[in-house]
Parts: C-alpha cells; structure tokens; sequence
C-alpha cells in the first residue's frame, strides 16, 4: 500500500462526500418541491430531482464512511456530466454573473473519477467489511 496515495484519495473520498451530502441535504431542507419545479423549467422531468436529492445525499455519507466509493462516485460522475451538459455549458466555465460556471462541476467530476479508478479504502467501511469477510472465510475453511 502506497501510503502517500491512500492518504490523497481519503482526503478526497471525504471532501467530495461532504460537498455532496450537504448539496443533497439542501434540496431536502429548501423544499425537494423547490427542486422539482426548478428541473421542470429546465425542461428535465421533475421526479429526476428526488433521484439526485437521493444520490447527493445518501452518496455523499457514503463516500464519507468509505461504502461503495467506486459505484458512488460514478453515479456522481454521470450527475456532474449531465448538469455541466444541461445547464452549466451553456453559462460558461467561469459563469454569467448570476449562476457560477462549469469550473466546480468539472473539478468535482475529476474528483469522482478520480475515485471511480482508484478507490479509497484506508479508513473506509468497505475495507472492514472485507476483512470481516476474510476472517469469516478462514474460519469456515480451518
């Protein structure tokens, strides 16, 4: 284990899952109806907004505890692509004035990725529930 590298992707499994619970935990406090109409006037189906509001928040906790970063974070890599495509490209990289740009949505994504590709399992749930596993496994075996 490259501890340099494990120590980088907790910090970043931890960031992004903390950046993504509360952008999830939001769309709940402010009203999820808020959420919905705002998907229906960008002309995506409103009930889209539960499964983001969803994703954002229960992934981002996730990623925090280190359950399930690599599927996390890909479905958190295909909400970034499809709000960069859908609403951010059309503002530009560094925004309008009035909403901010794609810079954040495209670091967010590399984040993702990032993780999509490597992991994260120091300090992670995963990592001791496979251990769990492993020491379950030689005890049947023996």
């Amino acid at each position: 284990m490259d501890l340099r590298k494990e120590v980088g992707a907790l910090i970043i499994r931890v960031i992004l899952g903390v950046i993504f619970f509360i952008h999830g935990l939001v769309k709940f406090q402010d009203g999820i109806d808020n959420t919905v109409g705002w998907f229906s006037s960008i002309g995506i189906p409103g009930f889209f907004a539960y499964g983001v509001a969803t994703i954002e928040l229960v992934g981002g906790l996730f990623l925090i505890i280190g359950l399930g970063t690599k599927v996390i974070s890909l479905l958190l890599s295909i909400l970034m692509i499809g709000a960069t495509l859908k609403v951010k490209l059309a503002i530009g990289f560094l925004g309008n004035g009035q909403m901010a740009g794609y810079e954040l949505d495209l670091a967010l994504l590399a984040m993702a990725l990032y993780l999509v590709f490597n992991g994260s399992k120091w300090l992670s749930v995963s990592k001791l529930l496979s251990k769990q596993d492993n020491l379950d496994f030689i005890h049947r075996a023996g």
